[in-house]
């Protein structure tokens, strides 16, 4: 019954000095073992995250620069190789025109040596029946020259017109 006697005593808004006396030093001892114990690690490990969330923000806006470096990058590569496709292809084309004129060009001179070939042949040949012509009226000549020549003939009058009609033919051919 004493303990329901002190507790009767009590009142919330009009505490006892020795009450507030106590609850202040025991508050004061918490407040310092909390101190030591407590709020340096709470604090050490409240800067070691916010440092490891800077170091993770700087991170993401390195990433995100490399990204976009490598972007540039790789627009920049994807830009060289188009142009070296067209200059590939350009020199390619030029390759092919090149080729294609050279042998043109093979085949005009071919088709010329063919045909400065042919006019020689026929000329060779023209020359060769003109020759072999001249022969054979040569040797008809003589032929005709052995028969008159055996056949008498008939005064100087004859013989001196035979030779000049013979001088006329020859200076004729």
């Amino acid at each position: 019954m004493t303990e329901v006697l002190f507790l009767a005593d009590f009142s919330v808004i009009k505490p006892d000095p020795g009450l507030i006396f106590w609850t202040s030093i025991i508050f004061l001892l918490v407040w310092v073992t909390l101190g030591r114990m407590a709020f340096g690690p709470i604090q050490n490990a409240l800067k070691r995250r916010e440092q490891d969330i800077q170091n993770a923000l700087d991170e993401a806006r390195k990433a995100r620069q490399e990204m976009a470096n490598l972007k540039s990058e790789n627009e920049e590569l994807l830009k060289q190789a188009q142009e070296e496709r067209a200059a590939i292809l350009k020199e390619a084309k030029e390759a092919k025109n090149s080729i294609i004129e050279e042998a043109r060009t093979q085949a005009k001179e071919e088709y010329r040596r063919i045909v400065t070939d042919a006019k020689e042949a026929i000329e060779n040949q023209r020359m060769a029946m003109i020759v072999d012509l001249k022969n054979q009226l040569g040797i008809i000549s003589i032929d005709i020259a052995e028969k008159i020549l055996h056949k008498e003939l008939k005064g100087d009058k004859q013989q001196e017109q035979f030779v000049r009609t013979l001088v006329d033919e020859i200076k004729l051919n």
